[in-house]
């Protein structure tokens, strides 16, 4: 919408102009390219917080911006690496029968893809710890929940695919090993509804981008949840049992599509 000042004399009309354009960039970010500085008259109102009004409109320090950056690139580039572990996996799955014909060992790539994320998960996630960081692994797992929690579901991964191979391998055949991934899964599952995910609150739409991460999330549970079910009862004898074959690895793609698609 726009003003046009046609007398130049009516300055009570100029400073309402003033006023809303002033209210217009503080309520829709965004509507300006460029902040404007306060008018003399909006500064001299009764009540107004100086302050307030000038670190709403400093700049924002780059070092800060760019740690931020960085946080963020690092965070999304780990929820897209194990998401393509997972559509490797579940890829390899669904083609398990003709590929063990061209190669019998690419029946071990998809428990390979749970070792390789669990070990990335375990050891290379964090770079505030070490080898990258200056912290240790003791110290941060006691300190920060979210590493913490980074590492059991690397744990949880690695574990998951070590009984794997050894069931492929033949050299596992308890009855318990059968039923360790839908069990293990879905406490993992269970603890992405409770994941802590550390930002920047002082960051632009801080709120608005922790409920997304925290919707993201819990699409990542439910996803969980179903392929653990699933995987659960495809190792059970039942007319149902070849749908649910097919079904958890459908479910394992899905699952790292979403981890694809993950953004901050």
């Amino acid at each position: 919408m726009k003003f046009v000042v046609q007398a130049r004399g009516q300055i009570r009309f100029r400073t309402v102009v003033r006023l809303l354009f002033i209210l217009l960039v503080l309520l829709v970010p965004g509507a300006s390219g460029a902040q404007q500085p306060p008018s003399p008259e909006m500064s001299d109102m009764p009540g107004m917080d100086h302050s307030a009004m000038h670190s709403a409109s400093a700049p924002e320090d780059p070092a800060v911006v760019a740690e931020r950056l960085k946080g963020k690139l690092q965070s999304e580039f780990n929820h897209h690496l194990a998401g393509m572990f997972l559509i490797i996996a579940g890829t390899f799955i669904f083609g398990e029968a003709r590929l063990e014909k061209l190669w019998p060992g690419l029946r071990y790539v998809w428990p390979a893809c749970f070792l390789a994320g669990g070990i990335f998960l375990l050891f290379l996630s964090d770079m505030d710890v070490w080898p990258f960081g200056p912290l240790t692994p003791w110290y941060a797992v006691t300190h920060d929940v979210e590493d913490l929690q980074h590492k059991i579901f690397g744990l949880i991964l690695l574990v998951i695919g070590i009984i794997e191979w050894q069931r492929t391998r033949g050299r596992l055949k308890a009855a318990w090993s059968a039923w360790f991934f839908p069990v293990v899964g879905m406490a993992g599952a269970i603890l992405l509804l409770f994941h802590v995910h550390s930002g920047d609150m002082s960051a632009p739409h801080a709120m608005e981008t922790m409920e997304h991460i925290k919707h993201e999330h819990l699409g990542f549970s439910m996803a969980g949840f179903g392929i653990s079910l699933s995987k659960g009862l495809a190792e059970s004898r039942s007319r149902w049992q070849q749908v649910f074959m097919t079904l958890w690895p459908a479910l394992l793609v899905t699952l790292g599509l979403l981890l694809m698609f993950y953004s901050e």
